[in-house]
């Protein structure tokens, strides 16, 4: 998938970029139901783009095979004028939406996926800055409440959440990883599946990013958060899969010159595999019997999807 992350790597890579640019891109290769949206903030402005991707047997054709959301969380892919050029903050966007072109340039040859695909980001070439320890974060100019909304969609019935994760002292190795699923404010056990799928496209034992309870409350209560990776998981019950860029060092994510393309196209190759297994119903994000005795025996943890007591 190298050919389709540079081509989305350079396009992204643009003090001007937009959503629409991104949407012709992908309708000149045969993609036809992007919708694109544009939403201020009070630090700016960004564009919500969200591509669905019938499958052959998929809900948009009336089926009833699953249906992936993938979504590529960002503050944003620029931090101008402070910043010049594509910034580490950008690689969740630059996966999903790599993820995305190799499905258009699949569908265009006859290779169709079972289930279908829904892949959400945003893009903003000019995002503020947040002070933050090891390393500054990317602000963003809407917050993560309109972030969720724009970007979860109630087909989804289950979602890969992916982010630059290289801001910490946890997950420290070149590459990506993968995170326990989470769902209903459960932080369950890590898949068998994905983690076979993981072996299978890189060649190497499975890397994990640790989370804790406190990742998973929502934004704006004073909790400290490993980042925003695995905020989709309070705005929505389905199961929640969180795939982390990372690196040896911590980087900022407002750092240019910090991205790894060959580690994006790994990520983005282990995203498309879970793709087409999950459509075809072999791969689950997580053990249904199990899931089915916690809520028995504890019920679900719901308050950790809200914001708990003021």
């Amino acid at each position: 998938m190298l050919k389709q992350v540079m081509e989305i790597y350079e396009l992204l890579d643009s003090p001007i970029v937009t959503g629409e640019d991104v949407a012709k891109l992908l309708m000149s290769r045969g993609l036809t139901d992007i919708s694109v949206k544009t939403i201020k903030g009070e630090k700016g402005q960004t564009d919500f783009i969200k591509i669905r991707i019938p499958g052959t047997n998929g809900k948009i054709k009336g089926d009833t095979s699953a249906t992936l959301g993938i979504i590529g969380r960002l503050g944003g892919v620029g931090a101008r004028p402070e910043m010049t050029g594509i910034v580490s903050d950008a690689d969740g966007a630059i996966t999903a939406l790599s993820v995305a072109l190799k499905l258009a340039d699949m569908k265009a040859k006859g290779d169709e996926l079972k289930g279908d695909v829904v892949v959400a980001t945003h893009i903003c070439p000019n995002s503020p800055i947040t002070p933050h320890h090891p390393v500054p974060f990317m602000g963003s100019p809407v917050d993560i409440a309109v972030m969720n909304r724009e970007e979860i969609d109630d087909t989804m019935d289950a979602v890969v959440s992916i982010d630059t994760t290289k801001g910490n002292r946890i997950a420290k190795w070149r590459g990506f990883a993968i995170t326990p699923t989470v769902k209903e404010g459960w932080i369950l056990k890590v898949s068998d599946d994905l983690l076979d799928i993981m072996e299978i496209t890189t060649g190497r034992l499975p890397r994990v990013c640790p989370i804790t309870t406190q990742d998973i409350t929502p934004y704006g209560t004073g909790i400290d958060h490993i980042n925003s990776i695995m905020q989709p998981c309070t705005a929505t019950d389905a199961p929640v899969l969180g795939v982390a860029i990372t690196a040896e060092t911590p980087v900022p994510g407002c750092a240019t010159g910090a991205s790894h393309v060959t580690d994006i196209e790994e990520a983005s190759r282990f995203v498309l595999e879970s793709a087409k297994a999950y459509g075809k119903g072999l791969c689950s994000f997580y053990d249904e019997e199990q899931w089915a005795l916690i809520v028995q025996r504890y019920g679900p943890l719901k308050l950790l999807q809200t914001r708990g007591r003021e």
